[in-house]
Formats: C-alpha cells, sequence, structure tokens
C-alpha cells in the first residue's frame, strides 16, 4: 500500500512523529476551530475537546495506521477504518471535510517539528494521510449508500421511560411519517440536539429496541458534571426533552452487529450503560432462535443502577442455552455476585464470539480474561461510547 520510499522515511520517521503526534493534535484541533469555530459548535464533542479524548483518539489513529502500513504492508487495517468510518457517517462527514483536516494537520505538524519536516518527509506522510483519508472515504460512501441518507432526520419523541435515577429511555417515530429503515442489533444512532447557547451538539446512543416497525428505541444516562461539556447533552436530554419533543436521528450505523455466529456459543459482556446494545443483541439472538450456548455477564453499581435490567433477564430466558451473571459492587440480592465482573468460574466454551461494551479498563480487563480462557483475539469484539481510545493505547 504505501510506497517503497515513503515507508523507509515513514519508518525512520514514525519515532519522533509518535513522541510529538499529541502536540501536534493540540496544535490541528487549535488551528482548525479557529478557521472553522462552526465544527466545534455543530459537529465536534465539546466535551470530549475539552477533556481530550477525542485528541488522544485521533493521535492513536494515526499512529496505530501508520505503523500497521510499515508491519502489514499486504493488507490494510479494515477493522479499525469501518470502525472509524461508521462513526464519521452517523455524524454526516463528507468527503471535502478530509481536506480541511490535511490542511490544518500538515501545518501542525510543520509547526510541531518544524525543520524536519524536509519535502521528502512531508511527501511520506502526506501518502500516510491520504490512503487513510481515501479509504474511510470510500467506506463512508458505502455506508451511505445503503443507509439511503446522510442528513439527520427529524423524530418526535412518542414515550419516555424512566429506567433508573440516571437513565431515560426515548421512544420516537419519524416527526413527518415515512419509512424505517431496519437496523441490525448492537448498532447506534446519532441524536442531535440545540442546546441553550444555540450549539448544535450531536451524540451517539445504542439502539436498545423497538415497539413496532416505526418506533426506535434508545437510552441514555445522564454524565453528572450540570453545565459542563462532558455532560450538555445528556442533562439536557434528561431535563429538557419529553413527549412531543423533536429530536434529529441519523440512520443507524456502527460494526458490533453479530457476524459469524451461526451455531457457535456466544458470551455478550457490559458494565453500565453499556447494556443497551447488548439487550438489542439478546433480542435478536431470542428472536432467531439461536440454540448454543449464550453466556450473559454485566456489572453495575447496584441493582437500582441496572437500566433495561427486566429485559436483560427476559431475553436470555427465552434461549435454551443461557447463562446469566451479573456482578453488583453494592445490594447484590441473591442469584447475582457482589463486586466487580470476574470470569473466574464462568464457562466459556471452545469457539465463543464475544462481544464487549462498556468502560475501557472493563473491556481490557475482561478481553485479558476471555484471551487466558482460550477465546481468540479474533473474536472478541467491542463498542466504545466516544472515541475510541484503546487505539491510542496501542
Amino acid at each position: 500500500m504505501l510506497s517503497e520510499r515513503s515507508a523507509a522515511t515513514v519508518r525512520a520517521t514514525l519515532p519522533a512523529v509518535g513522541a510529538a503526534i499529541g502536540e501536534i493534535t493540540e496544535r490541528f484541533y487549535a488551528r482548525l476551530f479557529a478557521a472553522h469555530p462552526e465544527l466545534l459548535r455543530n459537529l465536534f464533542n465539546r466535551g470530549n475537546q475539552a477533556s481530550g479524548a477525542q485528541k488522544q483518539a485521533l493521535a492513536g489513529s494515526i499512529a496505530a495506521f501508520a505503523t500497521h502500513l510499515l508491519e502489514h504492508p499486504e493488507r490494510r487495517p479494515d477493522a479499525m477504518l469501518g470502525r472509524i468510518a461508521h462513526k464519521h457517517a452517523s455524524l454526516g462527514v463528507a468527503p471535502e471535510q478530509y481536506d480541511v483536516v490535511h490542511e490544518h494537520l500538515f501545518a501542525a505538524i510543520v509547526e510541531v517539528l518544524g525543520e524536519a519536516v524536509t519535502p521528502e518527509v512531508a511527501a511520506a506522510w502526506d501518502e500516510v494521510y491520504w490512503l487513510m483519508a481515501n479509504a474511510l472515504i470510500a467506506v463512508e460512501k458505502r455506508l451511505y449508500e445503503a443507509s439511503g441518507s446522510r442528513e439527520l432526520r427529524a423524530w418526535e419523541v412518542v414515550e419516555r421511560v424512566e429506567e433508573t435515577a440516571d437513565v431515560v429511555t426515548f421512544r420516537v417515530r419519524p416527526a413527518a411519517g415515512g419509512p424505517v429503515r431496519d437496523f441490525r442489533a448492537g448498532q447506534y444512532v446519532s441524536v442531535g440536539v440545540e442546546l441553550a447557547d444555540g450549539a448544535r451538539q450531536i451524540r451517539q446512543y445504542s439502539l436498545s429496541g423497538a415497539q413496532d416497525e416505526s418506533v426506535r428505541q434508545f437510552s441514555v444516562k445522564r454524565v453528572h458534571g450540570g453545565a459542563t461539556p462532558d455532560g450538555e447533552v445528556s442533562n439536557h436530554l434528561h431535563a429538557r426533552v419529553g413527549v412531543g419533543d423533536v429530536l434529529q436521528l441519523s440512520e443507524p450505523y456502527g460494526d458490533l452487529v453479530l457476524e459469524d455466529i451461526a451455531g457457535r456459543p456466544v458470551l455478550l459482556a457490559s458494565a453500565g450503560i453499556g447494556v443497551t446494545p447488548m439487550v438489542a443483541v439478546l433480542a435478536a439472538l431470542a428472536g432467531d432462535g439461536h440454540g448454543a450456548p449464550v453466556t450473559v455477564v454485566h456489572g453495575d453499581r447496584s441493582p437500582a443502577d441496572h437500566a433495561l435490567r427486566a429485559d436483560h433477564a427476559a431475553y436470555a430466558e427465552k434461549l435454551p442455552e443461557s447463562s446469566v451473571h451479573f456482578f453488583y459492587e453494592r445490594d447484590a440480592e441473591p442469584g447475582t455476585r457482589s463486586g466487580l465482573v470476574d470470569l473466574t468460574g464462568i464457562a466459556v466454551p471452545a469457539g465463543t464470539r464475544a462481544y464487549l461494551c462498556g468502560p475501557l479498563p472493563f473491556m481490557r480487563a475482561v478481553r485479558t480474561q476471555l484471551i487466558e480462557k482460550g477465546v481468540a483475539p479474533a473474536d472478541i469484539h467491542y463498542e466504545v461510547f466516544g472515541p475510541d481510545l484503546w487505539l491510542a493505547e496501542g
């Protein structure tokens, strides 16, 4: 994929670029938002910008892609690209925006590295960027064609359910009527809201089910922080959105979907609000009559904090070969376990495909235990809410 000359240059300069990538992304976003303030108000997640999570994720993805080009020149990192492309498609990212990113990213590289950016170095990293960008553009084009639209659409709230003290489920249908496309269990939608300061912010929420073919359902956990960017959308939805209000939703996207599971054991592990895609996946398994073993693992602060708990248990009970393991940090009830999720003592059948959703430390710990139990790394799939910081660690 990468030309031999550029590969040699990237290999020689990767340590220097990698060491400075945090500063480069800091400069990049500062330049980008100075030139295009509307992107911060209306596209980028202000909470992730304030916390630095988005900068860390961008740095990680660039470094991971460059490293992959050098270590595996014969194949493209489709899993990583697909994950990013689904998130971009849910936000409506357009091909021309990659030119804007290129302009400010390379200006930031020159600012940070100075004279070390020779024409040869610039050309090599330019090749890396466009290999990644063009691959993403191609994947996003296919996703838009499959979904039928790149635009967010108006949906009216028809029901609001208080699941726990901090989780609300919204059921919505198209405000103007019209067809509703099917979604695959485990996918999410982008939800756009207009905040008090006029900013249009977008967040992703997993689809947790549907009442009928014209209704979609998603659940929102309130991020405590009040007016801080970290929780501005979840607090807005909790405090200000009710039946009759209108939200903007994207078509469904996301790659945490059931693949190659016919006759194979499945393990679904979640923590906190990570339960939402797992409930949809369980519903799909039950609806399809999946006959192989299904292991359900969930961790939460307490039974009262376990959103969609009744659905979580009910769908599992419909499966003939299911086992359920709920862990609670406090107030554990008979039949549940105390403490953090621990797979010790939980049977994981050979050939299991595992799906994880929850905080990164939780998924990291579960993945390690699964590999120790013999699950192939390629059979472990995950979803994160927000920037994928797992890439930043790699």
